[in-house]
């Protein structure tokens, strides 16, 4: 199994609800995501997929959140902002997207989201 994993920037705010202690106040973070596809044959360039591609399928969801109160935006006006849920949020946005540029040769296999260098969530399917 072959596996390529890119890496993507952002900063937003956001504060969790249910939550009682510093982080139900607003607050911010340098986020730090990872992408990371799977598959089991290359392309005839001998590639998974090309990290280009990938980075320009996160770039619309990056761009999104950047600079953004993440509470503010849709899912997470409901959904809480957690590093959990934003690794799910990245996985659901990248997922169909890689599926379709790979003609379904590629899965998406995780999606790590830091909120700090030592603090991270990450969701697969």
């Amino acid at each position: 199994m072959f596996e390529v994993t890119v890496e993507a920037h952002f900063s937003s705010g956001h504060y969790l609800r249910n939550y009682y202690g510093k982080c139900e106040n607003p607050h911010g973070h340098n986020y730090r995501v990872l992408v990371t596809l799977a598959g089991k044959e290359l392309d005839e360039s001998g590639l998974l997929l090309d990290f280009k591609l990938l980075k320009q399928v996160l770039r619309p969801t990056v761009e999104y959140l950047d600079h953004q109160m993440i509470n503010d935006l849709e899912p997470f006006t409901t959904v809480n902002p957690s590093a959990e849920n934003l690794a799910k949020y990245f996985f659901d946005k990248t997922e169909e997207q890689v599926r379709t540029l790979s003609q379904g040769r590629v899965q998406l296999k995780d999606c790590t989201v830091f909120e700090t260098n030592t603090s991270y969530a990450k969701y697969s399917a």
